[in-house]
């Protein structure tokens, strides 16, 4: 049905088709999709210590304001994040701001956090119970005048109804919050957010997700810290602000932050990296170009724990879970193993 309607949804403003699959999510105009692969065990796994049905999770970023977490569970994610949510509501960044590149496979955005704020979403997730493993993801206003107590404050507002939080330090759209990846900066943060989580007494699980940008003199660093604080898992990686030259739409050089295709390489590198560093102590979640069987088993090779997608819905359409799943059974049984978790960074045997 998707790819019969594909061509003229993308004669549509992208962020206006963005608003009109939330909607058509939220009135269920989204048929249940039939997925011929649910609950086998080929698939099944744990994460932060819940048994989720498959691996592959739908990225911050679709479901900005927590509006439409159930549907997404019911087209067959294994686990939904929400966000990036800030402290207070904020518009983002003048408008156009993302773009298709369909020759490309990819989008490039620049949002820059675009949300209705913390109260505002928190409400909406407490009267609507997740019916899944819900992530949240935090960050900072883009005005705040202090960015760690942001961050304080969207722990503090979800660490009780999250199943694990997400501290996104990562966006190219929010003038150096990557700043926060430097060793002092980014210790800070984390000793901060332990100390908040000790005053609560909260053991909801912390994910920090980076930026494909850093330097492999910061992966060391970045890691030791990572450790230093327990932090649960890692997301490899948020949208890129390079990765252009190759690329054949127009659009190529518009700012902001490209995901999809273009990023798959650069992330599943990434990932050998840190799998190498953190083995069996943090766990990492896979993201950038995931889009079929065969991109998810290279995330799973390289090292990745899950995957998380949000680019590969837009060019595959709602059904792209049970893609996924069949075509990476098929790749699976091929390998003549019994659950995905026997590959996972076996690229670096």
């Amino acid at each position: 049905m998707f790819s019969k309607f594909r061509s003229l949804i993308f004669k549509i403003d992208p962020e206006i088709a963005h608003t009109l699959a939330i909607k058509s999510l939220k009135l269920n105009l989204v048929r249940n999709i039939f997925d011929e692969n649910k609950g086998d065990p080929m698939f099944e796994s744990t994460l932060f210590g819940k048994r989720i049905d498959n691996p592959i999770g739908i990225a911050a970023g679709f479901d900005k304001n927590a509006e439409v977490y159930n549907p997404l569970f019911k087209l067959g994610f294994g686990f939904v994040e929400v966000g990036t949510i800030t402290p207070l509501k904020q518009y983002g960044n003048p408008k156009p701001r993302v773009f298709r590149l369909v020759e490309d496979q990819a989008l490039i955005n620049r949002l820059g956090f675009n949300n209705l704020g913390s109260e505002n979403i928190s409400s909406r997730i407490r009267a609507r119970s997740p019916e899944g493993l819900l992530g949240i993801n935090i960050g900072p206003n883009k005005d705040t005048k202090d960015r760690l107590s942001d961050y304080l404050i969207g722990f503090r507002t979800f660490h009780d109804i999250a199943d694990y939080i997400t501290v996104n330090i990562s966006s190219p759209n929010t003038e150096n919050l990557r700043n926060f990846h430097d060793e002092i900066k980014f210790d800070e943060l984390m000793n901060s957010i332990e100390e908040e989580k000790i005053k609560l007494k909260s053991k909801t699980p912390i994910v920090v997700k980076i930026s494909p940008d850093i330097l492999d003199s910061q992966i060391n660093t970045i890691s030791e810290i990572l450790l230093k604080y327990k932090v649960s898992a890692i997301i490899v990686s948020n949208t890129t602000k390079g990765k252009r030259e190759n690329l054949q739409n127009i659009l190529k050089h518009q700012k902001g932050g490209l995901s999809g295709k273009p990023l798959e390489d650069k992330s599943n590198k990434l990932i050998v990296k840190f799998f190498n560093l953190l083995k069996d102590k943090i766990e990492i979640i896979g993201v950038g170009g995931v889009d079929s069987g065969k991109s998810a088993y290279e995330k799973f090779l390289s090292g990745a724990n899950y995957v998380q997608l949000y680019t590969g819905m837009v060019f595959q359409g709602p059904n792209i879970v049970g893609k996924i799943k069949k075509e990476l059974k098929e790749l699976l049984i091929s390998d003549g193993v019994m659950n995905f978790r026997e590959i996972i960074g076996k690229k670096n045997n």
